[in-house]
């Protein structure tokens, strides 16, 4: 009998399909704690959780027959999935479940500003019939700017046109090519969305580079009557702007469904009536429970019982016929592939990969994997693995060319990255010495030795002296150590490149202190190892 363990309050329609099953027994047993969970684990097959319930390095001690974990959802930020790796659980979850949910949840909040529903609402029910104060807007013909064209993105963009809205869209990573085909115009342009469109609406993840992507700034580029929907999360756009702009009506309109913390302590849009907030309902229908509560019954058992694997997180390790230079070489590609994504701004236009030298007479796969899984992260919410990296590159349009040449170059191996972005090309060559020391020795035509290892900091600069003891008074000043650094030039151009690895994150101050030297002209920051 195969039993699974429901952790986490589950829609009935879930259980149901479980205890359906034959040789399949659903035990429900929610709100249990890290120390009962860690003693109960090892009699079930299987586990479906929600986000209450934590599965952790702990629990996973005495794992004994316990086989995979599904969450019935999108975040799996409560499973140790490295833990699970090694003990050989596979981790899967339910990513598209709450698409239609979170997309038609978008609708309704921009329905709800243009027809101003809740402040009419509020005044009717106060006893007040005004039905000049509340003339509304319709979607027809309107312009619905899109950020993020991912699957509720383009879940969106297909009710909207269904309104007859002209939609206009730009994805920070790559346009995939069913977007065009619904009729979106894809620019790679920002501006021309914040300038054109009457509607915007959010749907990337928050990292670096989308963490107050919408700020003061943006805001006034943008229509007196632009009405502004986040159903993506919380801090994509400043709060304190964004409150601003309503008050002074730089704006028309705002529909909020998420916040930077949740719940939030500060209620000042409710002061608003041009602000329409709601306490992160995007995937709350009961439908889309139902739909991640099947979802999450079928392939849990179907893991256990040997069929197919979908939605997994976690790949099989590796067996021991994989040569130990091409692991070394993946995980280098990964982090050049990390380090790549921090540098490359813009929508991925086209990506090579090449081998060179001894290394390129070996099957590689792992490696070119590995680079896409180090180049896309940043852009997902769910974690990107050898399972899912290609699909997931191949479903927003970009496509890896992986050349090898066996005539070596300044090295007796290396691996080389280049991405052409709408905004810039960027080159990374790195090499592996001796069994396991990993070195990059090329960035964008500047020769430089650096270690890709913990957190990484790329600057480039003015070629002058004094800007190794500046950069490094800075650090000092901020408590962070440089660990390894690197300098290339291009004397002809009087330019030069510092690569430093840290051992800590720089805070915001230290990147402004940095930024606001007077030789520098980029700075980019990224964290490499976990």
């Amino acid at each position: 009998m195969i039993k699974i363990l429901v952790a986490d309050k589950l829609a009935t329609e879930g259980v149901d399909l479980l205890n359906s099953m034959d040789g399949v027994e659903a035990v429900v047993k929610t709100g249990m704690t890290e120390d009962e969970l860690a003693s109960a684990i090892g009699e079930y097959d299987g586990v479906i959780l929600r986000s209450a319930s934590k599965i952790t390095a702990k629990v996973l001690e005495n794992h004994g027959k316990f086989k995979a974990v599904a969450r019935a959802g999108v975040g799996v930020d409560n499973i140790d999935i490295p833990a699970c790796t090694r003990k050989g659980v596979i981790v899967m979850n339910t990513p598209g479940g709450n698409t239609l949910s979170a997309a038609e949840h978008t609708l309704a909040l921009m329905l709800a500003m243009s027809r101003n529903v809740v402040p009419a609402c509020n005044s009717l029910k106060a006893g007040a019939w005004d039905r000049k104060k509340y003339m509304g807007n319709q979607l027809n013909s309107k312009v619905l700017g899109l950020i993020g064209l991912g699957r509720i993105g383009l879940a969106v963009a297909k009710m909207a046109l269904g309104f007859n809205m002209k939609v206009i869209g730009f994805d920070p990573l790559a346009a995939p090519a069913e977007a065009a085909k619904l009729g979106i115009e894809v620019t790679d342009d920002l501006e021309k969305i914040y300038k054109e469109a009457d509607y915007l609406s959010l749907h990337v993840p928050k990292n670096e580079k989308t963490l107050n992507m919408i700020n003061a700034a943006q805001l006034k580029m943008m229509k007196p009557g632009m009405r502004i929907v986040n159903c993506a999360r919380g801090g994509i756009i400043n709060e304190d702007a964004l409150y601003d702009a309503l008050r002074d009506n730089v704006i028309a309109g705002a529909g909020i469904d998420v916040f930077p913390e949740e719940p939030p302590k500060n209620n000042r849009f409710s002061e608003l009536d041009n602000c329409v907030v709601t306490p992160h309902l995007g995937a709350s229908t009961e439908e889309a429970q139902i739909e991640v509560a099947v979802e999450a019954a079928q392939i849990v058992v179907d893991a256990i019982k040997g069929g197919p694997i979908c939605n997994s997180l976690n790949a099989p390790a590796s067996g021991g016929s994989t040569p130990a230079i091409v692991t070394n070489y993946a995980e280098l590609a990964k982090r050049v592939g990390v380090l790549m994504s921090s540098l490359s701004t813009g929508q991925i236009k086209e990506v090579q990969v090449q081998y060179r030298g001894e290394i390129a007479e070996l099957d590689l796969a792992m490696a070119t994997t590995s680079f896409q899984i180090g180049l896309l992260q940043r852009h997902f919410e769910e974690p990107i693995n050898m399972v899912n990296a290609s699909v997931m590159a191949r479903v927003r349009g970009i496509s890896v060319d992986e050349t090898k040449n066996t005539e070596s170059k300044d090295v007796a191996s290396s691996f080389s990255a280049k991405v052409v972005t709408a905004e810039a090309t960027h080159t990374i060559t790195g090499t592996v010495f001796g069994e396991n020391i990993m070195r990059v020795i090329e960035i964008d035509g500047f020769d430089v030795e650096m270690t890709p290892s913990d957190t990484v900091m790329i600057i480039y600069n003015d070629d002058k002296p004094g800007v190794i003891g500046a950069v490094g008074t800075v650090c000092g000043r901020h408590g962070v150590n440089i660990q390894t650094m690197g300098v290339g030039q291009k004397a002809a151009e009087s330019k030069a490149i510092l690569a430093v690895s840290l051992d800590a994150v720089p805070n915001e101050d230290m990147m402004k202190e940095i930024s606001s030297l007077d030789f520098v002209n980029e700075v980019h920051v990224c964290k490499l190892e976990d």
